[in-house]
């Protein structure tokens, strides 16, 4: 069984995640087999808030070269964007980047 720190692996700050932390939104990079519904439990059992909306994002892995080598390839991974509900508080991590 897969615990909420196997779930969540990192937030993602990037100066498009963080004007979302205004609307309540806040991006994560999550395991590539986790599914919505155990994204949104573990945000919430991490940092006790209500998530009301979980969307999800297959990003593929930049393909790049160093001076003359082949190609090589930058690992795949998973990202999801979640949305707190109006009543739910803040997420502290994110309080200071804004």
């Amino acid at each position: 069984m897969k615990t909420s720190c196997d779930i969540i692996l990192r937030p993602i700050i990037s100066e498009q995640s963080t004007e979302h932390v205004e609307l309540k939104k806040y991006v994560f990079e999550v395991a590539p087999d986790a599914n919505k519904i155990e994204i949104k439990k573990a945000i919430e059992d991490l940092f006790d808030v209500e998530v009301a909306k979980v969307t999800t994002l297959n990003m593929i892995g930049k393909t790049k070269r160093m001076g003359r080598h082949p190609a090589g390839k930058r690992k795949d991974w998973k990202k999801a964007v979640v949305k707190l509900t109006d009543s739910s508080k803040t997420i502290e991590f994110f309080e200071g980047l804004v």
